[in-house]
């Protein structure tokens, strides 16, 4: 294993440089949360498509194919799908928006009123997030060093944290740039191929499996729905996914860079559950599906390519964990604390150089919190299930129906908000967490109470639409002081 640890050390050793690197590059507000606004295509692409396949796309997704077949690729399919709309239908008008959160947008539709109740929604999911990316840490590292969960978690987490503390985006950006290169390499271009010549082609795979493993809905019409509802408007709305989109540096970028990015993710949704039906074939009888890919890695490729693998793993995870790490920190920072104490008006902020020390620290003080929590936390499912019900019953109806209805108000996207939220709780706790039925009748309630409140209440202020289409066309003026883009 002495060469897979050397794999491993430099790339952890160069994550870290990366934070350095940008350390000396965010020297302002957009500059440290949002890149400055200025990535290209490709960089975005990269960028976009590390964030949205992480530890449980890829750990996850070799597990369902595992379980189901070929049908287990749903789950992230559903995400690739979900990052195609945004791409396709939303995104162009998200850039142009130029805020820094969902909850600005919300303020700057409604004219007020929703940042602070929304963003709480918001953090509590990229809280989770972050959580349950960072509990992944545990199972990588149990494979590479055998050692506890505990010291994989903080060893894990402090490198995500440490880089990503230390440059903001621009960081986090740089290195899911070469993160998205080693899962290319290490899950596509070797492990995918290497697993099926080992299981003996896809004529032994299918006569030593039955044939429920090659339906393509072999895992259930309503688990499919479930995950479209959970995971692709879950895209559509996320802090997290939102904040790698005002990183572009135009409107085609956003949506040509964003479409590449959700194409790669059905290809990887597909590798995922290929690599898992073979996974099947060799160890038939694992004591749990996720264990299927580190297990596939450990006995069946040869050293040095191990290593590779289980860093496109790491990398996985780190990208999820770090893009949801800033998330969580952007919108505790902007959305509530300095909202609370009266200090930012909607729809902008300054540039000055105090405000990088200051987002610096929310995510040290959100990461030693998050480390915590991925320490004390053991079912890593319902933690993401109670985050991703929130998210969408609570907010995907006042986010699109600001963007897609005049009529919508500030008092019924509030309203949304609250019976969304409470809906989808109580649901959890009659239906139980992991049931479809929490987040279907939870965002069915929010959109009939945004609809009833909104055609009841006063229409939002023509002056206030009149500003919110004007920062929709782009006439905004832009963030000052920023640089030429960058073109990679």
């Amino acid at each position: 294993m002495a060469v897979d640890y050397a794999v491993i050390v430099a790339y952890l050793a160069g994550m870290l440089a990366m934070g350095w690197w940008g350390m000396r590059r965010a020297k302002s507000k957009s500059e440290f949360l949002v890149a400055g606004r200025r990535l290209g295509p490709w960089m975005y692409s990269g960028t976009m498509a590390a964030i949205v396949l992480g530890g449980a796309s890829t750990i996850g997704g070799v597990g369902l194919g595992y379980q189901y077949g070929l049908s287990g690729a749903w789950m992230v399919l559903t995400i690739g799908l979900g990052l195609l709309a945004l791409s396709v239908f939303f995104s162009a008008r998200i850039a142009r928006l130029k805020v820094y959160t969902v909850s600005e947008m919300l303020d700057l539709r409604y004219g007020g009123r929703a940042a602070v109740i929304s963003g709480v929604v918001m953090w509590a999911y990229t809280l989770m997030l972050a959580v349950t990316s960072t509990i992944a840490y545990a199972t990588i590292f149990d494979v590479l060093f055998d050692v506890d969960r505990t010291v994989a978690i903080v060893l894990g987490g402090t490198v995500v944290v440490a880089y990503s503390t230390l440059g903001g985006m621009w960081s986090i950006t740089v290195t899911d740039m070469v993160q998205f290169v080693v899962k290319t390499i290490g899950v596509l271009l070797l492990l995918l191929p290497i697993a099926v010549v080992k299981a003996g082609g896809f004529g032994a795979m299918k006569a030593k499996l039955p044939t429920e493993y090659f339906d393509p809905l072999g895992i259930g019409g309503e688990t499919i729905f479930t995950y479209v509802l959970i995971y692709t408007f879950g895209m559509l709305i996320g802090q997290d996914i939102w904040q790698r989109v005002f990183t572009a540096r135009s409107d085609r970028t956003a949506r040509w860079g964003g479409t590449v990015a959700g194409t790669y993710c059905l290809v990887y949704a597909v590798a995922g559950a290929v690599i898992g039906t073979a996974a099947k074939v060799m160890y038939p009888r694992l004591p749990s599906a996720d264990a299927a890919f580190a297990t596939i890695v450990k006995d069946e490729l040869p050293v040095g390519v191990r290593g590779l693998v289980l860093a496109a793993a790491l990398a996985a995870v780190m990208s999820t964990s770090s893009g949801a790490l800033i998330a969580c920190a952007t919108v505790a920072n902007h959305d509530i604390w300095s909202r609370l104490r009266g200090a930012v008006v909607a729809g902008g902020g300054g540039e000055a150089r105090d405000e990088v020390k200051g987002n610096r620290a929310f995510i040290l003080i959100v990461g030693v919190a998050v480390i915590a929590i991925a320490i004390a936390l053991n079912d890593v499912v319902q933690a993401l299930t109670v985050a991703y019900n929130l998210l969408v019953a609570g907010l995907l109806v006042p986010i699109l129906g600001g963007l897609l209805w005049r009529r919508g108000t500030a008092p019924g996207a509030l309203a949304a908000v609250a019976v969304g939220g409470v809906a989808v709780t109580g649901l959890m706790a009659g239906y139980g967490i992991l049931a479809n039925e929490p987040v279907s009748y939870g965002l069915l309630a929010s959109l009939a109470v945004y609809v009833v409140v909104s055609l009841a209440t006063k229409p939002t202020d023509p002056a206030v639409l009149t500003a919110w289409r004007e920062r929709l066309a782009g006439r905004e003026a832009e963030d000052p002081a920023t640089p030429d883009p960058v073109t990679v």
